[in-house]
């Protein structure tokens, strides 16, 4: 799959989570590698690096937040190709900079269907 320019917003989050409706995130793909970049709701600024293969996605991430902290940790996703032809991605992350794991859900924001098979 080809992430390269999707951008997706938040549709469930895990309550040890930070994500929210408002946050948004951006991609950018090369070859197999991922870079990320999110904003919104409680966090100022966030950054994640990996790489895709296949329908799995697994990256580290790291953000500042509103309240001044600088968290990060690692998740591994799953990709989903909705009957819209929109993409979800189920991540299921790990904290490292405080307590805590859960699972969040990004959806593909619509009228961007723009991805296709590398």
């Amino acid at each position: 799959m080809n992430l390269d320019g999707l951008s997706f917003q938040v549709h469930a989050t895990a309550s040890v989570g930070v994500v929210s409706a408002e946050t948004r995130l951006h991609l950018i793909q090369r070859g197999s590698r991922i870079f990320g970049h999110y904003e919104g709701g409680s966090i100022v600024r966030g950054r994640l690096v990996g790489q895709v293969k296949g329908c799995a996605l697994t990256f580290r991430y790291a953000q500042r937040e509103r309240e001044g902290g600088i968290h990060g940790g690692r998740s591994s996703c799953v990709l989903e190709v909705l009957s819209d032809g929109r993409l979800r991605i189920h991540e299921h992350f790990t904290w490292k900079t405080r307590e805590g794991a859960g699972t969040n859900v990004f959806e593909q924001v619509s009228g961007d269907t723009s991805y296709g098979a590398s």
